[in-house]
């Protein structure tokens, strides 16, 4: 079967009724171009499933149009569903994604970043927690004159784009529903300390606790790190106490449904014994038995919106823009789910 020919950007402008030129600033993002015309370039796009040609974009500007995006790999669930939305996003506007791990050896990543925008280019980068907090990371992409968006920053919030949700409100929210639910005896497994979502989230437990003026002992809260390991050995040791908390809210879902695997190890039924809340409503908080109750953190819309700005080209010169406009606040859901239950 002879292979089907690929859309050039002259099959655009024909169908479209205009120059090549007005199909490149449409694809290029420029706002001089009229709506009606946009709307003529992008209909022939979607029409003839046209993809701009990267390398000979590169050859006719100073364009790269790769996005970086840098992680550091503790959930697991979380950087991919970003990544996926990412590279979705970077798809509808002519960009190609590319992606590089940061670890806790600073100097070896400050190389792999130096690495990335010398060999490839891009156009912008896509910081992911906790590498949006770095300093010495932020330090070289300034240094480098690099555009860069970052995703739930703790600090220097006016050094660059950033969009977050309010973490602080939905642990507030989440550990108010366990309340109205019935419980009192309310444990919570801290997430990253490394992460100022983590404390936000652990605030906001806090603050729902004396609101309802319940205590709760210290050995209702334990530190974990976002991963599934340490939410297994937090639920443990909560799971192990004579006066064991009836429900534990843990500050990400792969925590979450590691204390739905420490339930079982202890033959608690979940939720007829244990009600269980976690938080993000990637793919595992529907994969574990039961459902997850949890938050829906927007991460696809951040990653959708982290793309936008930085083809946008709006921020490239982070100096000469109110920090005011820097801050994008998306909105959570509870999504309530079979691992919960009112006592």
């Amino acid at each position: 079967m002879a292979k089907a020919k690929r859309a050039r950007i002259q099959d655009v402008a024909e169908k479209a009724g205009v120059s090549t030129m007005t199909v490149s600033r449409v694809m290029s993002k420029d706002t001089k171009v009229s709506a009606a015309k946009t709307a003529l370039v992008m209909e022939a796009v979607k029409a003839l499933n046209y993809r701009p040609n990267v390398a000979a974009r590169r050859l006719a500007g100073s364009q790269s149009f790769l996005i970086g995006l840098l992680y550091f790999d503790l959930d697991t669930s979380y950087v991919s569903k970003f990544l996926l939305r990412g590279l979705k996003s970077c798809r509808a506007t002519g960009h190609h994604l590319v992606a590089d791990e940061v670890d806790d050896d600073i100097e070896k990543s400050i190389v792999a970043v130096k690495d990335l925008i010398e060999v490839t280019q891009v156009d912008g980068i896509i910081l992911l927690p906790p590498v949006c907090d770095i300093p010495e990371v932020l330090t070289a992409l300034k240094e480098a004159n690099i555009p860069f968006v970052r995703i739930a920053p703790d600090s220097q919030l006016n050094l660059s784009p950033y969009i977050c949700m309010d973490d602080y409100q939905a642990g507030f929210d989440i550990t108010e529903l366990l309340i109205k639910q019935g419980h009192s005896k309310i444990g919570h497994i801290i997430g990253n300390p490394n992460q100022g979502a983590s404390r936000l989230r652990y605030q906001g437990y806090l603050d729902a606790l004396r609101s309802n003026q319940i205590n709760v002992p210290p050995a209702y809260i334990e530190q974990g790190m976002f991963t599934y390991n340490s939410g297994l050995d937090a639920a443990k040791k909560m799971l192990a106490l004579k006066d064991k908390p009836t429900a534990i809210f843990a500050a990400n879902d792969e925590m979450a449904a590691a204390v739905i695997s420490a339930a079982h190890m202890n033959q608690l039924m979940v939720p007829e014994q244990l009600s269980v809340a976690g938080f993000d409503d990637g793919h595992l908080a529907t994969t574990v038995t039961p459902h997850l109750t949890t938050i829906r953190q927007p991460i696809q819309e951040m990653a959708a919106l982290a793309i936008e700005l930085l083809a946008s080209k709006k921020f490239a010169d982070a100096s000469k823009v109110n920090s005011r406009e820097f801050r994008h606040v998306l909105d959570f859901e509870i999504v309530e789910r079979d691992s919960s239950q009112v006592i």
